[in-house]
């Protein structure tokens, strides 16, 4: 085990801690080597102004920071939903036998295996208000009668996000919950249909029973990936208020803004949430992992 934790301590825990670390100093880009300890300063400050008035400041009262939050955790919730769904419904598809299956299969892994940039692109052109297909398709199925900023728009924007991300991250959740439907014995499939259990009942009853720690898993893969996004966010809505996640904030900071250490601090709060929200989801689905249920 030493060699991999020693990997592991270099590649992920130095890094990690060095972040901490600079969120409680006044740390910027061309000083790292010099800094000073400001303690919370960069996540809450009180400002007396004299005569007991005063204001606070910091990320923990940052109206853009707590909106970069509310984003995120709505499109981690709404990509994550319905990737689990349609995930489902297309392994349950695969799963069956039927001529070509392994093309089919071949063929749906296409959206997920396109490089995230090359997809935001793509569909940056495929929703351009002036000469985008889908303006273009949905105009001649008269669903809207003028073309849609989809990217511009704040009422679009983040519809069109979700839009992308579901479409190319279906594909790894179905084959997350194929694996699992394929450990299901087949015996059991036999059993319910001799003794004439309507395959509705024995879905809702056997199969998804079996298969939930595969789903859950699935779920949490998805939700860690989803809560870090950035480069979807960044190449598709570049300096949107309402797509800014909380990735793209500490980017902003750490880099464009030159404040390291706010940026810093916002990476420290951004794990920290990440953690918390694994740690919830695994209670939920109250599932161990590396032992069956």
């Amino acid at each position: 085990m030493s060699p991999m934790l020693l990997v592991l301590a270099a590649v992920a825990a130095y890094p990690l801690f060095r972040t901490f670390y600079f969120g409680f100093t006044d740390a910027s880009l061309d000083m790292l080597d010099s800094v000073n300890w400001v303690g919370f300063r960069n996540y809450l400050e009180w400002v007396d102004y004299g005569d007991g008035e005063g204001e606070f400041f910091g990320l923990l009262v940052d109206e853009v920071w707590w909106q970069s939050v509310w984003n995120t955790l709505y499109f981690s919730f709404v990509s994550v939903s319905f990737e689990t769904f349609f995930g489902l419904i297309v392994a349950l598809v695969l799963n069956a036998n039927f001529a070509g299956r392994g093309i089919v299969r071949a063929a749906v892994l296409i959206p997920w295996a396109i490089p995230t940039t090359v997809s935001a692109k793509m569909w940056a052109w495929m929703m351009h208000d002036q000469f985008g297909i889908l303006n273009d398709l949905l105009m001649k199925l008269h669903v809207i009668s003028e073309p849609i900023a989809w990217t511009a728009s704040s009422d679009t924007a983040m519809l069109a996000v979700l839009m992308v991300d579901i479409w190319k991250t279906t594909p790894f959740m179905a084959l997350l919950i194929l694996a699992g439907l394929q450990m299901v014995p087949r015996d059991i499939y036999e059993a319910a249909k001799i003794d004439g259990v309507h395959p509705v009942k024995v879905f809702f009853k056997v199969t998804l029973p079996i298969i939930r720690p595969a789903i859950v898993v699935a779920i949490i893969f998805r939700a860690l990936d989803a809560m870090r996004v950035f480069d979807l966010i960044y190449v598709l809505t570049p300096a949107n208020d309402d797509t800014r996640t909380m990735s793209v904030f500490a980017r902003e900071y750490l880099f464009d803004f030159d404040k390291f250490a706010y940026g810093s601090a916002a990476s420290t709060l951004l794990f920290l949430i990440i953690g918390g929200v694994t740690i919830t989801i695994f209670a939920m689905g109250k599932t161990n992992v590396g032992r069956e249920n």
